[in-house]
């Protein structure tokens, strides 16, 4: 027994005819594909199905597996009278808890989460619902385990996977996984995330790696395509795809559109001869990664991470190093270290006027800072800091603009202010592509309406990375 079959699956509710009506004939190759998979599952007549969906409670530092009543409608989309209720594998859902334990991997259940403090309630999301309506149509003699993917590392994720297969094999379950996920939601100038071209690459890139299967290749996505194309299904793939951990796999794309901005796939992926283990190459890989940048670092970032990971470890600021190039020490100027984690944002402070004697003294207070004391994050524990990525900013000093047409988001970076309210964003970063996109974040940032009066200056930075 194990894994029997895997599918990746769109989560429209439009695709649904009591939902979408006239509209659903405009996702006619999805639906089709959808109840080609309810069929295939039939077949496979598996015991359990588990699936893993975006949008049930994803926490940042663990998956969450679902063990309250599994019971769902459609109410929330105008078809209440579209209900579904499963039974739940606790047998699975506890072997799989077991070993992630073992492992080391952050797996915590919705009780013990208690995620309606978080605003969830406790029915089965959309991410469950949509595909496991066509599964029903067919086949309804199955458990069912959803999962809520976290934001862990990729590879994480895939460990996850893998346990849920010896998980499968050590209790003799014939399962089936379902990966719930949409791709792109920027495909078009009317698409819910707005228009974003990279969300065209990024669904092409994505169909060319599930057809053959790539993980490598996967990996290999870069973090600003992922993060401008707007998804929201390529962590449950990551899961699914360890769950095949060890196995040659016959894939094949059934179907993949984007009629409304957003890319719907669906795909099959299915165990066949035993195969090459990816669990160690990834982690090897993105070890290999990290020590590559560090080798490269130049010395103001080496200087940052040096004193984050001293302060951490023991608690004190070191002394500064003696080979420190002579503008760190004699020259003054704001500084902002940001930190990364895994690709995802760990910390950010900094100052867009020097506070300190030198470069490197404002270096090390605000990676420090960044790393300890961002409001956003838990401070940095010593066991995070092999993970981490740096760079450094630094400052020319704020002018004032009297047009917007002064500005430029990609070489210049912004600071609003009224009165004792201000907001600073850095130039030339992830997402933000325009002057509007640029303001209205610093705005916010700062507390300020858009129809108030305010001043605007702008600096540029020299990135260190």
């Amino acid at each position: 027994m194990g894994i029997l079959s895997c599918y990746l699956m769109p989560h429209p509710a439009i695709m649904i005819e009591e939902v979408g009506g006239r509209e659903t004939q405009k996702v006619s190759s999805s639906v089709k594909a959808a109840y080609t998979v309810a069929r295939e599952i039939k077949e496979l007549s598996p015991d359990t199905i588990v699936i893993i969906s975006p949008h049930g409670p994803v926490f940042y530092d663990a998956i969450c597996v679902y063990d309250f009543e599994l019971k769902g409608s459609l109410a929330d989309f105008g078809a209440p009278q579209v209900k579904m209720e499963f039974d739940r594998d606790d047998d699975l859902k506890e072997e799989i808890l077991k070993r992630a334990d073992k492992k080391n991997i952050s797996v915590t259940t919705s009780s013990k989460a208690r995620f309606f403090n978080y605003g969830f309630r406790e029915k089965l999301d959309h991410g469950v619902t949509v595909p496991l309506y066509f599964v029903s149509k067919h086949f309804a003699d199955f458990k069912l385990l959803p999962i809520a993917f976290g934001m862990l590392p990729y590879e994480d994720l895939y460990a996850f996977g893998k346990l849920i297969q010896d998980a499968a094999f050590a209790i003799d379950k014939k399962v089936v996984v379902i990966a719930s996920g949409d791709l792109s939601h920027r495909l078009t100038p009317d698409a819910p995330a707005g228009y974003d071209p990279n969300g065209k690459i990024f669904d092409e890139k994505l169909v060319e790696i599930l057809n053959a299967f790539d993980i490598k290749a996967m990996l290999a996505l870069k973090p600003t395509l992922i993060e401008r194309a707007g998804e929201c299904g390529l962590r449950s793939i990551w899961t699914m795809a360890g769950t095949l951990d060890g196995y040659s796999v016959n894939s094949e794309v059934l179907s993949y559109e984007g009629p409304f901005g957003v890319g719907y796939c669906i795909a099959r992926f299915k165990p066949e001869a035993s195969g090459e283990s990816m669990l160690e190459q990834l982690y090897q890989l993105r070890r290999a990664e990290i020590d590559d940048r560090r080798k490269k670092e130049d010395p103001y970032v080496k200087l940052a991470r040096y004193t984050l990971e001293t302060y951490v470890k023991e608690g004190k600021i070191p002394k500064l190093p003696d080979n420190l190039p002579e503008e760190m020490l004699t020259s003054r100027a704001g500084v902002f270290v940001s930190i990364k984690k895994h690709g995802q944002l760990r910390g950010c402070i900094g100052t867009f006027l020097p506070t300190r004697k030198n470069i490197a003294e404002e270096i090390q207070r605000n990676a420090i800072s960044a790393g300890c004391e961002d409001p956003r994050f838990y401070p940095v524990c010593g066991d995070e800091l092999d993970d981490l990525e740096y760079s450094v900013d630094v400052l020319t000093k704020p002018e004032p603009v009297d047009s917007k047409d002064l500005l430029d988001p990609k070489k210049y970076g912004v600071i609003v202010k009224k009165g004792s309210r201000a907001g600073l964003l850095l130039p030339d970063l992830e997402g933000v592509d325009t002057v509007e996109e640029q303001l209205k974040i610093a705005l916010a940032k700062a507390g300020i309406k858009p129809n108030e009066k305010y001043e605007i200056e702008r600096f540029e930075v020299v990135r260190h990375i």
